[in-house]
């Protein structure tokens, strides 16, 4: 009997330490027409730089405050409403600081800050974003408008930057800048442990003169929370850097001309809740480290690089930003 008894506590805790498989959960956007969303999202950035035997460090921290309205829900597609409601700015080079703070009462407290101007163009930025949810890769964001008005606007603030701006800010980069949010849902059933609950999507962004970026996501899907309320979806990236290829570029005042930089320890954890039918969280961390040859004044200069970075998404149904 105590043979049994003991045989059956054996099976009985192997049971419960087993990983649970066979979990599944729909992981779709569900967002309803003229029903307002909101999004914060904050990026910290510790870059280390090494120059002809000078240390550089920088420290930015800055935060996005975003409103999306879908402004029309048919057939699969939604044209989203996204505007930038507020944003601060902490950035540290060397012990010269410069903050901005656009949901600060009264006169902003950086008044002397030479970089206000663009700021205070970044905000209120408006796109219209069209998402389609019915590829069978997952959604995709098929469309973007507004990015003629946002570049006009920042080249005001600052007409020496037009050339740069014009590149680094095209339809197309901001189209793939708002895509890899979106397609963190796979908008379908997914069962843990399955091959169904691992799915990838592959974004490039070609930043012109400063070089182009492709960077692959990995979505697995963890099962819920210990609740069963939320759903957890793990995430790793694979970033590739090329140098940029117009060696003739004038728009920066030094040029690229080699790069080899490696990324480590690139994950993070992504929270869905289903009842809003929204992505309720995501944090993302990133070491990324090696070297680059700049040119400047036809002089060659090789820059050591560690970077760590990271980056928190929240979104809420009322906004983050309170009325002053």
């Amino acid at each position: 009997m105590l043979q049994r008894r003991a045989l059956f506590s054996l099976l009985l805790a192997a049971v419960v330490a087993a990983p649970t498989l066979g979990q599944d959960a729909t992981l779709e956007w569900k967002l309803k027409e003229k029903t307002p969303f909101y999004q914060t999202m904050t990026t910290t950035t510790t870059q280390n730089m090494t120059v002809t035997g000078t240390k550089v460090e920088q420290k930015q921290e800055q935060t996005f405050y975003f409103s999306y309205t879908p402004t029309k829900v048919a057939n699969n597609v939604i044209t989203l409403e996204q505007k930038i409601i507020g944003l601060k700015m902490n950035i540290d080079i060397g012990g010269s600081k410069v903050s901005y703070d656009s949901t600060a009462k009264g006169d902003n407290a950086a008044a002397n800050n030479p970089l206000n101007k663009f700021f205070d163009a970044l905000k209120g930025a408006t796109f219209t974003i069209t998402l389609d949810l019915s590829g069978k890769d997952g959604p995709k964001v098929t469309n973007l408008e507004g990015h003629k008005d946002f570049v006009d606007k920042l080249t005001a603030a600052n007409p020496q930057m037009k050339t740069l701006l014009e590149k680094i800010l095209s339809k197309e980069a901001l189209r793939d800048m708002a895509e890899p949010l979106f397609a963190a849902l796979p908008g379908k059933k997914v069962t843990k442990g399955k091959e169904d609950a691992t799915w990838k999507r592959t974004s490039k962004l070609d930043m012109g003169p400063i070089g182009s970026y492709e960077t692959t996501y990995t979505y697995t899907y963890d099962g819920p929370d210990k609740d069963k309320k939320e759903e957890k979806i793990g995430i790793k990236t694979d970033l590739k850097y090329t140098p940029p290829t117009d060696k003739g570029d004038q728009s920066l005042p030094f040029k690229i001309k080699d790069a080899k930089l490696e990324p480590k320890d690139a994950s993070g954890t992504i929270v869905y809740d289903p009842k809003a039918g929204w992505v309720k969280s995501l944090e993302m961390k990133m070491t990324l480290s090696g070297n680059l040859t700049i040119e400047i004044g036809q002089q060659s200069t090789t820059v050591d690089l560690t970077q760590d970075q990271t980056t928190k998404i929240t979104t809420s149904a009322e906004s983050p930003i309170k009325a002053q």
